[in-house]
């Protein structure tokens, strides 16, 4: 990738522009293998420019988890879950791999970022519990079925991406009817889920 450093972007769209950078980075080798010099080198720029933005790499990483999160939060922002939240979770996943991989696998594996995801999947749960309450009514078997559901979903769609995203038109589909064998065996079970 050549320099940017003479061209002049405003600072916003500059700081959209490491942040992807670094999505891209971090994604390819995670935080600890990745330099603030791989990120620069990625966006086009100096180090001495991402530094004008970001106050360190930790910082840089913990934006581009945002920055995603956000993306996600707005995709999929309603009241109900829906075959339509799961069609925009599964956009934003296909929109931005980078950003998929580094929030559900890079930073999961990341000691000290690992409370950002645990926050992200625990309030997953808490919306699917709440989804799924008319169709399970064992809380139990509820709270199984909401912890159950957002990890499955997120090796679903990453196995998807992996795999280089295909059929893309049934997708949704497919990973609608893996959630809803979870929901159905919490439906139907008698006996208190396994505890963990």
């Amino acid at each position: 990738m050549t320099e940017q450093r003479s061209e002049r972007l405003p600072r916003a769209q500059r700081r959209e522009q490491i942040l992807a950078a670094a999505t891209t980075a971090f994604a390819r080798a995670g935080f600890a293998a990745t330099s603030l010099d791989d990120v620069a080198r990625e966006a086009g720029i100096s180090r001495m420019i991402v530094y004008r933005h970001f106050e360190s790499k930790r910082d840089l990483y913990e934006q581009a988890l945002v920055r995603f999160g956000d993306r996600i939060h707005a995709a999929t922002l309603g009241d109900e879950i829906s075959m339509k939240t799961l069609e925009a979770f599964i956009a934003a996943a296909a929109a931005d791999p980078d950003g998929f991989r580094l929030l559900y696998r890079h930073a999961a594996r990341e000691p000290e970022f690992r409370s950002i995801v645990d926050q992200v999947r625990q309030g997953m749960a808490e919306a699917t519990y709440e989804q799924i309450a008319g169709r399970v009514a064992d809380p139990a078997w509820r709270k199984w079925a909401a912890d159950s559901i957002p990890p499955v979903l997120v090796e679903t769609i990453m196995a998807w991406l992996d795999a280089g995203q295909p059929d893309p038109a049934t997708v949704a589909d497919r990973v609608q009817a893996v959630l809803r064998t979870i929901i159905e065996a919490a439906h139907q079970a008698p006996d208190p889920p396994p505890s963990r």
